[in-house]
């Protein structure tokens, strides 16, 4: 029986406009009130979508949010992590000097905000966040050594950023797990990390495991939970990839594909 679900925001319960539709909200609030785990699965902080986490009322004690794409599990209630994991400084160098020759653009996050990294070029990585993210700016000499990094961003417009993808070399494909999460966002993980990593750590922490999990999605960085969930579902705006490894589809983000799926007869029968 279904159990838990994990969304994904950007492009799959997220319209266009960057909302949670009046359809989907009271979708995921009718469940999240018969006792459904109700999770968002995000490359961002809480604090950036923690307006969307009030607007789907998961604030209860038993209420958890995967961030930064699986690197940190986080209690809702009290911000204390479940389970976290990241990159040390010196994991990032590789990425830095990829970055200084092909003339790209470097953000770096920690758990808590973002360094925009100044001995580079200019990045359009904070413009989207409207303020909900705090970043300092400054070189990659100066980043702190002493923190824990959840991940590094590449942004550009999606022609530039095809451009830098293009380039990329073997040993970082080695180094990092990297997804491209929107079409102007490439995200550099740690090898291994991804939103399945933090699910499996939720699940554990229920009893649960991936039998009991749906999972909505539609780019990269939802291969591995699609692929694990034991109902696995791709938005019908999703990428080739995903629709491939999903068992089923949906609607878009923007016909309330979510709501469309979950409110079937059919679907209704797999919660519990």
């Amino acid at each position: 029986m279904i159990k838990m679900i994990a969304l994904d925001l950007d492009n799959t319960l997220l319209t266009s406009d960057k909302t949670i539709s009046k359809v989907n909200e009271s979708a995921l609030k009718k469940l999240h009130e018969q006792g459904i785990k109700v999770v968002l699965c995000t490359g961002r902080p809480i604090n950036a979508i923690w307006h969307f986490i009030e607007q789907l009322g998961l604030t209860e004690a038993a209420d958890f949010t995967i961030t930064f794409n699986g690197a940190l599990v986080i209690h809702n209630q009290d911000k204390q992590a479940l389970a976290k994991s990241g990159m040390k400084k010196d994991d990032l160098v590789a990425l830095h000097d990829f970055a200084q020759a092909n003339d790209t653009p470097l953000d770096v996050l920690n758990f808590e905000q973002a360094y925009s990294i100044t001995d580079l070029k200019k990045s359009i990585y904070e413009d989207q966040f409207n303020g909900r993210l705090h970043f300092d700016h400054m070189t990659f000499a100066d980043l702190p050594d002493d923190q824990l990094y959840s991940k590094a961003i590449l942004s550009a417009v999606k022609e530039e950023l095809d451009g830098y993808v293009a380039k990329l070399p073997d040993n970082l494909y080695q180094q990092y797990h990297i997804v491209r999460s929107q079409p102007h966002i490439l995200e550099f993980l740690a090898a291994g990390m991804d939103k399945k990593v933090g699910l499996s750590h939720l699940l554990d922490h229920f009893g649960w495991d991936f039998s009991n999990l749906m999972a909505f999605g539609d780019a990269e960085n939802d291969h591995g939970m699609i692929e694990a969930a034991g109902v696995g579902v791709a938005m019908a705006n999703a990428s080739d990839e995903i629709k491939a490894v999903a068992n089923e589809t949906t609607l878009s983000n923007d016909e309330d594909g979510v709501a469309a799926f979950v409110e079937k007869e059919a679907t209704q029968k797999l919660f519990k």
